[in-house]
């Protein structure tokens, strides 16, 4: 999908352009030329001028830096001759990078995959108000009308369900929750009393 020219021009306006001053001291440390800056600079907006979408850029700061960082890696391939203080300062470049680490981002694939097979898990009546209450937002009363019970039914099914999912959560045993559905072996136990 492509955004208008003036939604592209706005946007720069806003989440770039007031970063420019502080990629310009960066560059400036960096490169050490302010021709060099320029350049840099002015290929950079070139770059997101060209752009017919930017709504998948989370940070405009950091588009900015990676974009100028990645136009002067260009010009030092380009060149014969790359100063060695370009080299050494490449570590300060990852200061730029405001997205999570990858572990980060695979636990927290893992951990969201790990609770949506224990909402699978839930007993029925349970999943359904926990589902409807806590994913989709449907208020406790339009739950109540649709499946035909009173809001305090809703209320006690969609907090038992938290419940459950927390508490499988915490006992950190995966094996455990394979077993059988979650809350089957407690609502098991509770019956024969």
């Amino acid at each position: 999908m492509t955004q208008s020219r003036q939604d592209v021009v706005a946007w720069v306006g806003s989440c770039v352009l007031p970063h420019e001053a502080a990629v310009r001291a960066w560059l400036k440390q960096w490169t050490g030329r302010d021709q060099d800056i320029d350049d840099v600079i002015q290929e950079a907006y070139c770059r997101l001028a060209a752009m017919d979408d930017v709504s998948h850029i989370g940070s405009g700061r950091a588009y900015l830096f990676q974009t100028t960082r990645n136009i002067v890696l260009e010009q030092m391939r380009r060149s014969k001759i790359t100063r060695i203080d370009y080299v050494t300062d490449m570590g300060s470049l990852s200061l730029v990078d405001e997205a999570p680490p990858m572990d980060r981002i695979v636990a927290g694939a893992y951990e969201l995959q790990r609770v949506e097979q224990l909402i699978e898990r839930l007993p029925p009546k349970c999943r359904r108000a926990f589902v409807l209450r806590r994913i989709h937002g449907v208020s406790q009363r339009e739950i109540a009308q649709m499946l035909g019970i009173s809001q305090a039914a809703d209320e006690k099914q969609a907090a038992r369900g938290l419940k459950l999912i927390l508490n499988a959560l915490e006992s950190d045993d995966p094996s455990e929750e394979r077993k059988g559905e979650v809350g089957e072996r407690a609502r098991d136990r509770t019956r024969g009393r």
